[in-house]
């Protein structure tokens, strides 16, 4: 299974056509939608991490595969605990 990060589906429309994205590209794909989080989460048939990512940016949307994101906002979050960090 992949999760992508997707900040800007916002609705159901935009959630429909993610759906229907990752349908063209991998119809036997089962498609979770989690609009509160912006999270897509996709348990692939055959299509790649990379194929589906591309299907969803092509319907208009920016997916960023979780652990992308995750690894993002860790290096941007600032640095607690000893001085030698």
């Amino acid at each position: 299974m992949v999760t992508f990060e997707v900040k800007d589906m916002t609705c159901g429309h935009c959630a429909g056509a993610i759906i229907k994205a990752v349908a063209f590209v991998d119809p036997d794909a089962k498609v979770t939608v989690d609009l509160a989080a912006h999270r897509v989460h996709v348990e692939a048939g055959a299509a790649t991490t990379a194929v589906l990512g591309d299907a969803i940016s092509v319907a208009g949307y920016t997916p960023v595969p979780v652990a992308v994101a995750a690894a993002q906002s860790a290096a941007a979050a600032p640095r607690k605990g000893c001085c030698c960090g």
